[in-house]
């Protein structure tokens, strides 16, 4: 028989700790036509470590982190969050092609926050973060509401819970859109790049924010980013990334301070002051 696709409870989970999930990625591959932005790719992300990735424009950082989310398809290989696998599941002694139902199940232990917000500019503070809890997780709206509010305050906007995203600041928005990632309780939270739509003077309000989550360490983080001091500062580990491959591994002092590959050492050369 076929194991079921309902999502288990996460305490229940092995390979979790502290609600954190760990990531494990074996050769994957993600090409666009001719051009693979992934390339044989194994990775493995301890649950609760926080992981940031730097590379280049068009390294394939960004990849990692949609296909995990499951907003790309990988072309081979597997993923797995926790104790499942992501793209497959069990099937007699081996593995299948997951459903989509139970791909949706795995992908609910995940959050993402996006460069850009994608917050419903038709909806509040508030009703941006309990959409998801309500509409998906089942939670009663005075639960979420609840709940929503506590974010909010934890972010520093609880004043704004009833403002739309268009009375906002870049960075106020940003910081909703990490209080409506918390609200559903991920297992793992992937950042792309948060503070690259911002102004300069905004983007110190979102780091402090998303130090603050590092420092609780009850969640698996994995941030791509171009923040080279908050790299050094949040990360347990940090990785070079480029041509679709990792190029340096290793804790942030030592590939920021004494790289070992030239491609490293070019690249944050290129960067500036770290």
């Amino acid at each position: 028989m076929n194991a079921p696709d309902q999502a288990p409870d996460p305490a229940s989970r092995p390979g979790t700790a502290n609600g954190a999930a760990g990531v494990r990625m074996r050769g994957v591959t993600k090409a666009f036509g001719s051009n693979v932005v992934l390339r044989d790719l194994d990775l493995d992300v301890d649950p609760g470590e926080r992981v940031v990735i730097i590379g280049p424009s068009g390294s394939g950082k960004t990849t990692i982190l949609r296909v995990i989310m499951t907003l790309e398809r990988i072309d081979s290989g597997t993923i797995e969050v926790g104790d499942r696998h992501l793209y497959h599941q069990p099937h007699g002694d081996g593995l299948k092609p997951a459903s989509e139902r139970y791909i949706r199940s795995v992908r609910s232990d995940i959050g993402m926050v996006f460069q850009h917000f994608n917050l419903f500019p038709h909806m509040t503070a508030l009703e941006n973060i309990m959409l998801a809890p309500v509409k998906v997780h089942g939670r009663s709206k005075d639960e979420a509401r609840a709940e929503g509010m506590e974010l909010l305050d934890k972010v520093g906007l609880g004043h704004a819970a009833n403002q739309t995203p268009g009375q906002l600041s870049g960075g106020q928005k940003q910081r909703v859109a990490i209080a409506r990632s918390l609200a559903t309780h991920p297992a793992v939270m992937l950042f792309d790049e948060v503070t690259s739509a911002l102004d300069p003077e905004l983007v110190g309000e979102v780091l402090s924010v998303l130090r603050d989550i590092a420092e609780e360490g009850e969640t698996t983080m994995m941030l791509v980013t171009h923040e080279m001091h908050f790299a050094r500062e949040v990360a347990d580990r940090l990785l070079m990334f480029d041509e679709g491959s990792v190029v340096e591994s290793g804790p942030p002092a030592q590939v920021l301070d004494d790289p070992q590959e030239d491609r490293t050492r070019s690249f944050l050369g290129a960067v500036g002051d770290h």
